[in-house]
């Protein structure tokens, strides 16, 4: 396979360490910047653009199904799946994501089922889950010839792994100094899986890559789409010029995948 490439760089601690302590870190910063459009109305929302699933549809009928969230960080979408009819199971990395989703869960009166887990090493037995998704989680932030085959592992017949993240393209035109997307390409589309995004390590696949990792794991394509958000819509996570720039081009992708 071609995608067994490593980033260049040596990171003094494995990178899923690295990133586990960047979330603990960080976590009641984004938290505070965030919640507003993570909860309430946007608990069932996707990506930059917090696309509601009732308009989207990704993930499908949710009540009575074992599902998976892959990265929950606080929890918010397990609890909505939850109250939605779900019977739903949230595994993080982060001590400090799993104490807000614990807090956030009892506070909304809902049994989530809380699991502090690598996605690298899914602590389920296989074939357990219906479905499985993941909003920029932990999909986003873990080695995916890793992730992925344990996410198809835990799946049963017929299941589905459904999950948003950052496109190739959006990181091939970042640059990094201004911290902006831009028009030119400043990076090399051959290059390693892995790499450096702020104070995280990200994995950005390209979207041949995605398949071939995804053929290896047993899984086969269902559908892929890149977000394009409507005329006016805005997005939190976005300065204003990379917003006008993802109004042009893909900054995210949804696969949706499934094993026959």
């Amino acid at each position: 396979m071609t995608t067994s490439r490593r980033s260049a760089s040596r990171p003094t601690l494995p990178p899923a360490v690295h990133n586990r302590h960047a979330w603990d870190r960080q976590s009641d910063a984004y938290d505070r910047r965030f919640e507003p459009i993570l909860g309430g109305p946007y608990a069932r929302a996707w990506g930059l653009w917090r696309i509601p699933e009732s308009r989207a549809r990704w993930l499908g009928p949710v009540r009575g199904r074992r599902i998976l969230e892959v990265g929950c960080g606080a929890g918010r979408w397990a609890i909505a799946l939850r109250r939605a009819g779900a019977r739903v199971v949230g595994i993080d990395q982060s001590g400090a994501q799993l104490s807000k989703a614990n807090r956030l869960a009892r506070g909304a009166r809902v049994r989530v089922p809380l699991v502090c887990a690598n996605a690298e090493r899914l602590p389920f037995r296989d074939g357990h889950f219906d479905l499985a998704f993941c909003d920029w989680g932990a999909l986003s932030f873990s080695d995916p010839e890793r992730s992925i085959p344990e996410c198809a592992r835990v799946l049963r017949r017929g299941g589905r792994l459904v999950f948003v993240t950052g496109t190739l393209l959006s990181l091939l035109t970042l640059d990094r100094r201004a911290d902006h997307f831009s028009r030119r390409l400043r990076t090399p589309y051959f290059g390693p899986l892995r790499r450096e995004v702020g104070n995280m390590f990200e994995y950005r696949p390209s979207a041949g890559e995605w398949i071939e990792i995804f053929a290896a794991s047993g899984l086969v394509v269902e559908h892929l789409s890149e977000t394009r958000p409507r005329p006016g819509d805005r997005s939190r996570y976005l300065a204003e010029r990379d917003e006008r720039w993802a109004h042009r081009f893909p900054a995210e992708m949804v696969w949706q995948v499934r094993k026959p």
